[in-house]
C-alpha cells in the first residue's frame, strides 16, 4: 500500500510523498526503507529525528522534525494497531469440527462452527458458544461455560464452574478457577479451608500466558468486561476487578480485595488482601500496596504512597553517600574543635 492508501484507511492526513510503497512495519529504530513505524510517547521523539522509516505515524499535534512521510491521527497508538492488521500477516484460520483426539463427555453442548484441537478434553456439563476455538491440549473443567467467538491457546485450564463470556482470549498455559490459598492452623498442622466458589471473566477479557485466577472460597471470583492482564499474573481468591483495568506481568493480588475500573498496575506490583484501589487510579510498577487508594490517583514505592512523594522520598535516599560523608566530615571537624577547647582548658 501507498503512504496516502494508508492514510485514507487510517483516518489520517500525509505530510510527504504520499505514493511512497509500503511493504512492512517496525519500530522507529529497526526500521528501513519501505517500512512505517509509529511514535506515541514524545519521550522517543529523538528517535523519530534519524528514524529510516519510509512513512511515520503521528498524534495529529506533534510537531517535531523526521526525514519521513508524516500520517497525522487522532491517536498514533491505535491507529498503528490498525495498520498492523492491514499489512501484517493474516490471522490464522480455523475449519470448525472436533479433533479424533478429544475426549468430550456425553452432554456437552458445541455451538455452531466450534472448533476443538487435539487432546482436548471436556467435562461433563461443559457449553461452548459459536465459533470459539480450542487449540491443542486445552482443559475445560466440569461445568465450564465459555461464550461466543473465544480463543483458548494451548494447554489452558479451567476448573469446575468457571464462566467465560464473549471474545475472550486466553494464552498458553493459563489456569482458570485453581483452588485459593486457604488454611487453617491447627497446633502444628495446616488444614485446608474449602474452595467452592468459581471465576466468572467478562466480555473482550484478555489473559496472557501462565497467569493463575483462583476460584473463590465463596461466591465469585469476578474478572470484568474489558480487562487485559499480562502474563506471570496471580490474582487470588474472591478479588474483583473492574471493567477495562489492565494487569501487567508479574502483578500479584492479595484475596479478597477490590480494584475499581480504568485501573493500571505497572509490572511487580504487589497488592495485599482486603483492600480497595479506587477508580481510574494508577499503581506504579513494583509497588507495594499496603493499603487503599484513593480513585483518580498515582501510588508507587514501598509502601505505596503518593507518586510525587515517593519521587521525593526516592531521590533523598540516592543523596545517602553524599550526606554520610558530609556528616563524618562534621564529626571530624567538632571532634578537632572539642580536642582544641580541652587544650585550651588544661
Amino acid at each position: 500500500m501507498t503512504v496516502a492508501e494508508i492514510a485514507e484507511r487510517l483516518g489520517g492526513v500525509f505530510e510527504g510523498d504520499g505514493a511512497a510503497e509500503i511493504t512492512g512495519l517496525s519500530g522507529l529504530r529497526e526500521a528501513q526503507a519501505g517500512d512505517i513505524t509509529f511514535l506515541a510517547n514524545p519521550r522517543y521523539a529523538a528517535a523519530a529525528e534519524t528514524t529510516r522509516a519510509t512513512a511515520i505515524v503521528v498524534n495529529k499535534d506533534w510537531t517535531g522534525p523526521c526525514p519521513c512521510a508524516v500520517i497525522r491521527v487522532k491517536s498514533a497508538d491505535k491507529a498503528f494497531a490498525e495498520a498492523a492488521s492491514l499489512l501484517g500477516p493474516s490471522a490464522p484460520t480455523h475449519e470448525p469440527g472436533i479433533h479424533s483426539t478429544a475426549v468430550i463427555a456425553d452432554d456437552v453442548e458445541l455451538g455452531k462452527d466450534v472448533c476443538i484441537g487435539p487432546y482436548c478434553v471436556l467435562e461433563a456439563g461443559v457449553k461452548v458458544g459459536k465459533r470459539s476455538v480450542l487449540y491443542a491440549g486445552c482443559y475445560l473443567g466440569r461445568a465450564t461455560v465459555i461464550g461466543q467467538d473465544c480463543k483458548l491457546y494451548p494447554h489452558v485450564t479451567t476448573r469446575e464452574g468457571t464462566k467465560i463470556g464473549d471474545r475472550v482470549v486466553i494464552h498458553n498455559g493459563a489456569v482458570i478457577g485453581s483452588d485459593g490459598f486457604g488454611y487453617y492452623r491447627e497446633g502444628d498442622v495446616w488444614g485446608k479451608i474449602p474452595q467452592i466458589g468459581i471465576v466468572e471473566l467478562g466480555n473482550d477479557v484478555e489473559i496472557g500466558a501462565n497467569v493463575t485466577i483462583d476460584r473463590a472460597r465463596f461466591g465469585k471470583t469476578v474478572i470484568s468486561s474489558g480487562v487485559k492482564i499480562d502474563n506471570l499474573v496471580q490474582i487470588a481468591h474472591n478479588v474483583k476487578i473492574g471493567e477495562n483495568t489492565a494487569i501487567a506481568a508479574q502483578t500479584g493480588i492479595s484475596g479478597s480485595t477490590t480494584i475499581g475500573g480504568n485501573v493500571q498496575l505497572g509490572g511487580q506490583a504487589g497488592v495485599a488482601g482486603h483492600l480497595t484501589i479506587g477508580d481510574n487510579s494508577v499503581v506504579g510498577g513494583q509497588a507495594g500496596v499496603t493499603k487503599d487508594v484513593a480513585p483518580n490517583t498515582f501510588v508507587s514505592g514501598y509502601p505505596a504512597m503518593p507518586h510525587d512523594k515517593a519521587r521525593k522520598i526516592h531521590a533523598h535516599i540516592m543523596r545517602l553517600p553524599e550526606l554520610k560523608k558530609k556528616v563524618e566530615g562534621m564529626e571530624k571537624r567538632i571532634k578537632d574543635i572539642e580536642t582544641r577547647y580541652l587544650k585550651l582548658e588544661t
